[in-house]
């Protein structure tokens, strides 16, 4: 494709990252070819489509089981990328890629035009990503971190389990996100557990020193139970390699089992 000079940049950002990193949740690079006008990248073939387009379908909205089977999926992906001081930067629904079309597919990240290389304590200052996405320390220019990212989780959660915005877009979004000013109506929020209201929370923090770090909210209540674990299990056996669990969890998880006389599914 021929781009404009900043696309470009974006572009050659992005392949620079992929070139370098390998992890089943962000989307494999495999080449890129140039003519005189053009640049031509070859990424893996995938036969699923974009979340946004899951939230777009006529129910707009995700059950808790599958939000969180998604999130921890990008929260591993984000785990791996912050191990490299790499910052997304950009997360948000259309940059979420499902591998397949079933109801529990496995999600890698795309489009790393905005990520950047972020220290554990350092901070950037330019301004990057999707408004409705974006974190308040990016709007206020006041400098950011990998926290952004997790800010951008959280609003990727609230959107996926209600189907809306938390911030109104028909209003200023960019006052509303500095204050942190939403809510959680009663339709739908009040069918929704008070341990998912508490992980949104805890990510969409104003300040981000008080904000969920990827390993915090990776062990938050929300993110702890035995379904959440079987199904993830079960996605391992299916793609073939241990990347979302950890060995230490499974004598908890398969104590519980025998405890209640529940049947594997990921045997």
């Amino acid at each position: 494709m021929k781009f404009p000079n900043n696309k470009e940049a974006a572009l050659r950002t992005e392949v620079d990252i992929l070139s370098k990193v390998e992890h089943p949740g962000v989307v494999a690079f495999q080449e890129m070819l140039e003519t005189t006008d053009r640049i031509f990248v070859v990424m893996e073939k995938l036969r699923g489509d974009m979340l946004e387009m899951i939230l777009c379908s006529e129910k707009g909205r995700l059950s808790e089981r599958v939000t969180q089977f998604l999130i921890y999926q990008i929260l591993i992906a984000l785990r791996y990328l912050h191990s490299l001081n790499i910052v997304h930067c950009d997360l948000k629904p259309e940059n979420i890629l499902l591998a397949s079309d079933s109801d529990f597919p496995q999600i890698k990240l795309c489009d790393f035009g905005f990520a950047r290389i972020i220290g554990e304590r350092g901070f950037r200052r330019s301004v990057v990503g999707t408004p409705a996405y974006l974190a308040p320390e990016v709007l206020c220019n006041k400098g950011f971190n990998r926290s952004l990212d997790m800010w951008s989780v959280g609003v990727i959660v609230y959107v996926s389990l209600s189907g809306t915005f938390p911030f109104n877009e028909d209003e200023d979004i960019n006052d509303q996100i500095q204050n942190a000013d939403f809510m959680f109506p009663m339709n739908p929020w009040c069918e929704i557990t008070a341990v998912a209201i508490d992980f949104v929370n805890n990510l969409l923090q104003v300040k981000m020193n008080k904000r969920l770090t990827v390993l915090k909210a990776l062990s938050h209540n929300w993110l702890q139970n035995y379904q959440l674990w079987s199904d993830l299990r079960c996605l391992e056996k299916e793609v073939g390699g241990r990347f979302l669990t950890h060995e230490s969890d499974d004598a908890r998880w398969i104590s519980y089992e025998n405890e209640l006389g529940l049947k594997p599914t990921y045997l």
